[in-house]
């Protein structure tokens, strides 16, 4: 069987359909890049934004052109709206998130049990979801109450995978050659702490670098306060990428008390002052959100003062999304569109600025440089298209094709949008 996977969201979401087209693979089904080709078609659904879901939506209904494939659907979105979801043309099942990592034994009605003999070789996705750095997902659901999050009733509670099922999921990447996974979760920090005896992510991430010889270690999202110092001291070994993604939300402390997040302006701060510490080059990216509830123009600026002083190197602006079921979507003080979309864009402007400023500052040096994909731009030479350690976009070209490879380079110039080099 021919089996399709598209997405909406989040570097989980990815992580989770890399390991579903592992597993249908060992069972002996093609994985294609082709939506009209597939036989099947699983869609992993997203609920983070009202943006979101309606991707997801649109995803199920370019899906249902294909009248010969079956859909399964999954994800936040359909576990939010499971009556709508399984109403769609070509739905024939909704895949619940609490029981979404048994995915593939539902669909093919065999025993989850197969899929834990040995680790599966890994192949990257065929077509837009391929990726040469494979994401491991470490962690599940969140015991957090942000105001503003639909996550914790769509994901559950905190669940940690067992470190021995990361470990095979890592050797799969192994067996391929993989040069770099990603560790994701939607509470990524918080591995372990549901554990008995109780462990921490600091703990994993040592047990990784002394158990796997994976070249490059990445995290993805990552709450301050789940992090020490000595998680920090880890990043003195250059195998773990100097690059941390540190959702603000808001630079407020009042913001964030209506938020109910537990960030503390002074812990932010001392934890990327402790990063930069070890090494001036790392790359600090970040999260905020405009116009939650009653947001003043003081405490906008109070945001914007922030950012500026955190000197980020990138990040994303969200417009507040009133979800159903939050308690921010009960708050009173709704700011107008029109001010959310002035405030959005002087943040836009500021990240761009810090972005321009941190590439320009590698320009002229050498860097190591994973190679993402490449692609053919005159008579057999390629265009290859790379990230650095420290989450720098990097472009350049080259006589031959060069993919999940390492290289270094000179960079040369910058576009406002990545770099380019020459190859060593």
């Amino acid at each position: 069987m021919k089996i399709f996977f598209d997405l909406i969201g989040c570097r989980l979401n990815q992580a989770e359909i890399e390991q579903f087209a592992a597993q249908f693979r060992s069972q002996g089904h093609e994985i294609t890049g082709n939506r009209d080709d597939a036989e099947m078609i699983i869609i992993n659904t997203c609920a983070v934004t009202a943006a979101a879901a309606s991707d997801s939506r649109e995803k199920i209904r370019k899906a249902g052109t294909n009248p010969k494939a079956q859909i399964v659907v999954t994800g936040c979105w359909s576990d939010m709206d499971p009556e709508t979801a399984v109403m769609m043309p070509g739905v024939v099942k909704i895949i619940p998130n609490q029981k979404k990592d048994l995915l593939p034994a539902l669909t093919l009605g065999i025993s989850a049990e197969l899929f834990d003999l040995e680790p599966i070789r890994r192949e990257p996705l065929p077509g837009v979801h391929a990726r040469t750095r494979a994401f491991i997902k470490v962690q599940d659901g969140c015991d957090n109450f942000c105001t503003f999050c639909v996550t914790r009733f769509v994901r559950g509670k905190a669940r940690s995978i067992p470190f021995e099922e990361i470990l095979q999921r890592i050797q799969s990447v192994q067996l391929a050659d993989g040069k770099e996974i990603v560790l994701t979760g939607v509470n990524l920090g918080a591995w372990g702490l549901d554990s008995n005896p109780q462990k921490d992510i600091t703990e994993l991430l040592k047990r990784i670098l002394s158990e796997t010889d994976i070249p490059r270690i990445r995290l993805s999202s990552l709450e301050t306060w789940n992090l020490s110092e000595d998680f920090i001291r880890l990043w003195e070994n250059p195998r773990l990428c100097p690059h941390f993604h540190l959702p603000l939300q808001s630079g407020s402390e009042s913001v964030l008390k209506r938020m109910a997040r537990r960030t503390r302006l002074s812990d932010f701060r001392n934890l990327v002052g402790l990063a930069r510490s070890l090494d001036p080059s790392f790359a600090i990216t970040s999260d905020v959100i405009v116009g939650f509830p009653g947001e003043t123009e003081h405490e906008f600026q109070q945001t914007l003062d922030f950012i500026r002083e955190m000197n980020f190197c990138g990040g994303h602006v969200f417009s507040f999304s009133s979800r159903p079921g939050t308690a921010a979507a009960r708050m009173d003080g709704k700011v107008p569109g029109r001010i959310i979309k002035e405030r959005s864009k002087i943040l836009r402007d500021e990240f761009q600025i810090q972005k321009d400023r941190f590439y320009q500052s590698f320009l002229g040096k050498k860097m190591s440089v994973l190679w993402e994909n490449s692609s053919i731009y005159e008579n057999k030479k390629w265009e290859l298209h790379g990230m650095t350690g420290n989450y720098l976009t990097v472009k350049a070209r080259c006589s031959r094709k060069m993919q999940n490879e390492i290289s270094e380079i000179w960079l040369e110039n910058y576009d406002g949008k990545s770099l380019t080099g020459s190859m060593l």
